[in-house]
C-alpha cells in the first residue's frame, strides 16, 4: 500500500511539474483602440473644435465614471491622401470593459451632452462631413514579468 501512495504521488509529481514549468512570463494589460480619422480638407478647425467642446467632457466623465482608464487625440502626417491624419485612442482597464460597454456609456453621454440616443446619431451623421472613420484596432498591452 505504501509503494502504490508513494507510485501515486511521484506519478502526480511528474505530471504537476510541466505545468508549473508553463507559467507565463507576462500578464494580459489594458486593452486600447486606436481609431483611424481622416479629417477633411479645410475641417480641422471644425473637427478640433467638436473635440474640445463634446467628446474631450464625454470622455473625461467616463474616465471619471471608471469606463476608460485614458484617452488621447494625435495627429499626424499622412503620406496619402487615402491615410489617417488623426489618432482616437481609448484605453479601457481590460477586454471584460466592452461587456455591456453601451449600457454604461450612453447614460454618461447624455448626461454631458444632454442628447437622446437618435440626437447623438443625428450629430454623428454631421460630423461625417468633417472626417471620415477609416477603420478601428483593439490592441492589448502585454505586461512583462
Amino acid at each position: 500500500m505504501k509503494v502504490r501512495f508513494e507510485l501515486l504521488a511521484a506519478l502526480l509529481l511528474l505530471v504537476a511539474l510541466p505545468l508549473a514549468a508553463q507559467e507565463r512570463s507576462y500578464k494580459e494589460g489594458a486593452v486600447t483602440v486606436v481609431t483611424s480619422v481622416r479629417v477633411a480638407d479645410g475641417q480641422m478647425e471644425n473637427y478640433t473644435d467638436y473635440l474640445s467642446k463634446t467628446y474631450k467632457p464625454v470622455m473625461d466623465a467616463q474616465k471619471k465614471a471608471g469606463i476608460v482608464s485614458g484617452f488621447y487625440v494625435y495627429s499626424t502626417r499622412a503620406r496619402t491622401p487615402s491615410e489617417p491624419n488623426m489618432y482616437l485612442v481609448v484605453t479601457y482597464p481590460n477586454m471584460a470593459s466592452f461587456d455591456g460597454l453601451n449600457d454604461r456609456t450612453e447614460p454618461v453621454a447624455k448626461s454631458v451632452t444632454g442628447e437622446s440616443r437618435a440626437e447623438a446619431a443625428a450629430a454623428g451623421v454631421k460630423r461625417g462631413s468633417m472626417r471620415e472613420i477609416l477603420g478601428s484596432e483593439v490592441i492589448r498591452e502585454i505586461e512583462l514579468k
